[in-house]
C-alpha cells in the first residue's frame, strides 16, 4: 500500500517543480535541449503528471484545490518555454548573421573580367571609323511615328516599298522602325546643313528566324547633307570604311533601288573567295529633301547602311546568325 499523501505535500511539490522547471527552462542553450525540458516537465511521463498521478489518493474535496494549482502552473510554464524559444530564436539569427556579415568596403577578389559582347564590340568599331571621318552619332526612338518610318522617308502609303518591309504595327500611326533612316529624318528637322552623322540602333521586321535572319537585328546608318556632293564622296566615304574595317579587299558597286535614294547601290566586298553584299547606299532622292523643307538646287546628300550583323559574322566566321542572341557563355566566351 502505498503511503497517504496530504494535500500540503503535493502543493509543496508543485513549488518545488515550478522553481526547478524555471531554472532548467532559463538554462537551456538551444532548441533541442528545451525541448527535452518541456518533455521531461509537461510530457505524458513528466513530472507534473507523475505529480497529478498522486493527486486520486487526496479525499475528493481536496483535489480541485491541487488541480488549480497544477494547471496554473502548467500555463505558467509553457509562456516560460514559449518566451525562451524566442529568444533562443532571435539568438541564433543574431549569431547567423553576425557570422555572415559582409564588408561592402572590401576589395573584391577572383570575379571574372567580362569582355564587350561581338555585336556591340562591332557596332562600336563601326561607328569609331565614321567618327574618324568626321560623323557625330545620331539616335532616335525604337517605336516611330508612320510618318517619320514610311512618309518623309518618300514612301507613301500606297507605295510597293512598303512590301520590301514587313512592319510591326502597333496603335495610333506607331509601329517598330524597320530601319534607323527616321534619325536622319528627325536631325534635318533640328538641325540645319550641313550635317555629317552615324546613327547605330535596333531595328524590327517581320522576319522568319534562320541562320541569317532575325525579327530584331541591329544597323547603322550614315548621312551626309552639304553643298556640292555627289555620287564620287559617296563613294569615297563607303570604300574608306570598308578598307578600313575588312582590309584592302575587292569592293564593287552594283544599280539597286531604294525609295529614299536617288541613285542607288548595293555594296559587295570579295570576303574569302565569294562576293559578300555588305551595304546599300545613294544620293539623297531631292524628293525627301524637299519634304524638309531644303531646297535640292542648294544642298545634296548621300546616305548608307549596313547590318551589324552581318559585319559581326563575315569578321568572326559566326555560321548562325543565332548564336548571338542565345547568350551561350561557351560561344561567348570566345570572344
Amino acid at each position: 500500500m502505498s503511503p497517504k499523501v496530504s494535500i500540503q505535500d503535493l502543493i509543496d511539490q508543485l513549488d518545488q517543480l515550478e522553481e526547478e522547471a524555471s531554472t532548467a527552462i532559463a538554462a537551456t542553450e538551444d532548441s533541442e535541449s528545451l525541448e527535452k525540458v518541456r518533455i521531461g516537465y509537461l510530457g505524458k511521463k513528466g513530472r507534473l503528471s507523475i505529480v497529478l498521478g498522486v493527486m486520486g489518493t487526496l479525499p475528493g474535496n481536496e483535489r480541485p484545490l491541487v488541480g488549480q494549482r497544477a494547471n496554473t502552473l502548467k500555463k505558467q510554464l509553457q509562456g516560460l518555454l514559449s518566451e525562451r524559444y524566442k529568444t533562443l530564436k532571435q539568438d541564433a539569427l543574431n549569431e547567423l548573421l553576425e557570422k555572415e556579415t559582409i564588408d561592402v568596403t572590401a576589395q573584391s577578389s577572383g570575379v571574372p573580367i567580362g569582355n564587350r559582347h561581338p555585336l556591340i564590340s562591332t557596332t562600336e568599331d563601326i561607328v569609331d571609323l565614321f567618327c574618324g571621318l568626321g560623323y557625330r552619332v545620331a539616335e532616335g526612338p525604337e517605336v516611330e511615328l508612320d510618318q517619320y518610318n514610311f512618309t518623309a522617308l518618300n514612301i507613301p502609303e500606297d507605295h510597293p516599298a512598303r512590301d520590301m518591309q514587313d512592319t510591326f504595327y502597333l496603335d495610333n500611326h506607331l509601329l517598330l522602325r524597320t530601319h534607323t533612316s527616321p534619325v536622319q529624318i528627325r536631325y534635318l528637322e533640328q538641325n540645319s546643313p550641313p550635317v555629317r552623322i552615324v546613327a547605330p540602333g535596333r531595328v524590327y521586321r517581320r522576319d522568319a528566324v534562320d541562320a541569317t535572319h532575325s525579327p530584331v537585328f541591329h544597323q547603322v546608318e550614315v548621312l551626309a547633307i552639304d553643298e556640292g556632293l555627289d555620287f564620287s564622296h559617296l563613294r569615297g566615304t563607303v570604300m574608306a570604311f570598308l578598307k578600313s574595317f575588312f582590309g584592302d579587299l575587292p569592293v564593287r558597286f552594283r544599280a539597286s533601288y531604294f525609295p529614299f535614294t536617288e541613285p542607288s547601290a548595293e555594296v559587295d566586298v570579295q570576303w574569302k573567295g565569294r562576293w559578300l553584299e555588305v551595304m546599300g547606299c545613294g544620293m539623297v532622292d531631292p524628293a525627301v529633301l524637299e519634304g524638309l523643307g531644303l531646297d535640292p538646287e542648294k544642298w545634296s546628300g548621300f546616305a548608307a547602311g549596313l547590318g551589324v550583323e552581318r559585319f559581326c559574322i563575315a569578321r568572326h566566321g559566326i555560321d548562325d546568325i543565332r548564336r548571338l542572341y542565345t547568350s551561350d557563355l561557351r560561344f561567348l566566351e570566345q570572344f
